[in-house]
């Protein structure tokens, strides 16, 4: 298929350049192994990929992706537990400094968590099962007078995530002894803009 192709001749493009000249960071991360000083849990959608956003080098940045870069809240019940595996990996493991939770403009997500996922299959919606993280945020904002719904969920989720993120134990040792710090973070696709969240008047800043 042309489409699965062009992700081939992408990989060319980079072993000839990108590798070649940055074989000697390769060589260092398949030697020693993988340090990153930053998580960042970003959206899965193609427009927002934080290594663009960021312009981040190999290992700088271990990245978790999903569907809104939600973080649900710390539980151990049944199910799967991809995010929390990853977080858990990221600040216990690989000892990061730093967790960034990046939202978005236009995420589908957020969508989703507005209109119901509306995918048409028939079945079981798994979207609609994981944006019920935010379903409170979601009915407070539908109950208020907000102007654009879309935008101050996309907001609030962050902001959500963030909370989430404190429930884990073992963040919130590491956040109140200073040895990791949380960030909230927006980007805008349209304008290219990037939003940070303030923690002393909780509101986000373009930078």
């Amino acid at each position: 298929m042309p489409e699965f192709r062009v992700l081939v001749d992408g990989y060319h493009r980079f072993k000839s350049d990108a590798y070649v000249r940055q074989k000697a960071r390769y060589d260092a991360l398949a030697s020693d192994g993988q340090s990153p000083p930053i998580m960042i849990i970003s959206c899965c959608d193609s427009r927002v990929d934080p290594a663009t956003v960021f312009d981040t080098t190999p290992g700088q940045v271990f990245a978790l992706r999903n569907v809104a870069s939600l973080v649900p809240p710390y539980e151990t019940g049944g199910g799967l537990h991809g995010v929390s595996a990853a977080i858990e990996f990221g600040v216990l493991g690989l000892e990061v400094r730093h967790i960034v939770v990046l939202g978005h403009a236009q995420c589908g997500g957020i969508k989703a968590s507005l209109e119901g996922a509306n995918l048409g299959h028939g079945g079981h919606s798994f979207i609609d099962d994981w944006v019920d993280i935010i379903r409170p945020a979601r009915d407070k904002i539908l109950g208020s007078s907000s102007q654009d719904p879309q935008r101050d969920l996309e907001l609030d989720a962050v902001r959500v995530s963030l909370a989430n993120l404190r429930s884990f134990p073992f963040i919130a040792a590491r956040e109140q002894s200073e040895q990791l710090k949380l960030h909230g973070a927006y980007f805008g696709i349209a304008d290219g803009n990037l939003y940070v969240l303030n923690d002393e008047n909780d509101m986000f800043e373009v930078q």
